[in-house]
Order: structure tokens, then C-alpha cells, then sequence
């Protein structure tokens, strides 16, 4: 009877430390990859500012195959937008900058707009005639006991499938070029 009180003020104990951590975790996030694609910014372009060819190279389809994306009015340019839901939540895409030699800005709503955070995709033309493509996304997962645990995984899980999307870009666009 003793061990099992004892181990039960352990666990309690433990459940508070992690908890109180939690509370002192920064809830920002910011996460960003980056890839070198044998083709011009306007070539890139071409399937990253129109959302219709999103699903030609984005990863979200692999990882949640349920996914049903509802195109906007607008595909392409400021004001474009997209809609989804599926097993793994619901959100909402807004592109807010574009342009064919620089790349895209946008708004992203994930769970009704629980979370917001802001994202681009940016075309850096290197010497060698090859442009660089950072995807970057950052945030805040607001303020609760498990939002800095969530911030602090947000580089490793979003970051794998930024990974994924700039190949399967890479290999589109240097196909298509």
C-alpha cells in the first residue's frame, strides 16, 4: 500500500512539473526548408501560385488520403483560396503576395481558424541560372498547458512534409522544364 502511494505522489508530481513547463514553453513557432530546383522562378511559379496545381506537388494528400480540397473562386494571385477537410482537421489557405519572380505569401487557418499562421513560398534566382525555394510557415499555438510541447514539435513535423513537398516541386517542375 505504501509503494502505491508513493508511486502515485510521483505521478502526480510528474503530471504538475510537466504541466507548469508547459505553461513557460514559448508557444511561437517558425519552421523552414529549402531547396535548389534547375529551373527559373517563373517555371516554379507556375505550380506554386496557382492552387489548382497544388496537388501536383504538395504533400498533404500522401499523408491524409480522406483530404476533400474546395478551390475558391480565385486559384491564382492575391486573393486565391482554398478549403479542406479530412481525418487529420480542417483549414483554410489564402494567398496574400504573389509574383513570378519572388513567390507567395499566405494566410492559413487550421480548425475553424483556432490556429492561424502565416506562410511562403520565396524564389531566390542563384548565378548558376537554378533558383533557390524557401517554404517557410510560422505562428502561435496560443497559450495552454500542452501549446509549447506542440510549438517546439512544429519544426519536426511540419518540417518533414516541407521536405516532401520541395522534392516532389523539384521533380515536377524539373520534369515539366
Amino acid at each position: 500500500m505504501r509503494l502505491l502511494k508513493t508511486a502515485a505522489a510521483v505521478l502526480i508530481i510528474l503530471v504538475i512539473t510537466v504541466a507548469v513547463i508547459g505553461l513557460f514553453l514559448p508557444a511561437r513557432y517558425s519552421v523552414e526548408r529549402s531547396a535548389v530546383i534547375d529551373a527559373g522562378p517563373g517555371e516554379i511559379h507556375e505550380y506554386v501560385g496557382d492552387l489548382k496545381r497544388w496537388d501536383e506537388w504538395a504533400p498533404w494528400r500522401e499523408e491524409d488520403p480522406s483530404m476533400v480540397v474546395t478551390l475558391g473562386e480565385k486559384t491564382s494571385g492575391i486573393g486565391a483560396s482554398q478549403s479542406w477537410v479530412g481525418e487529420s482537421g480542417t483549414g483554410a489557405l489564402t494567398i496574400t503576395a504573389s509574383s513570378p519572380d519572388s513567390g507567395i505569401g499566405y494566410d492559413l487557418l487550421f480548425d475553424g481558424g483556432t490556429y492561424e499562421c502565416k506562410g511562403s513560398v520565396k524564389y531566390d534566382r542563384l548565378p548558376d541560372g537554378d533558383t533557390k525555394v524557401t517554404w517557410t510557415m510560422s505562428g502561435d499555438m496560443g497559450k495552454s498547458l500542452t501549446s509549447g510541447y506542440f510549438a517546439l514539435l512544429m519544426d519536426t513535423m511540419a518540417g518533414s512534409l516541407f521536405e516532401k513537398g520541395l522534392s516532389n516541386l523539384k521533380n515536377v517542375v524539373e520534369k515539366g522544364s
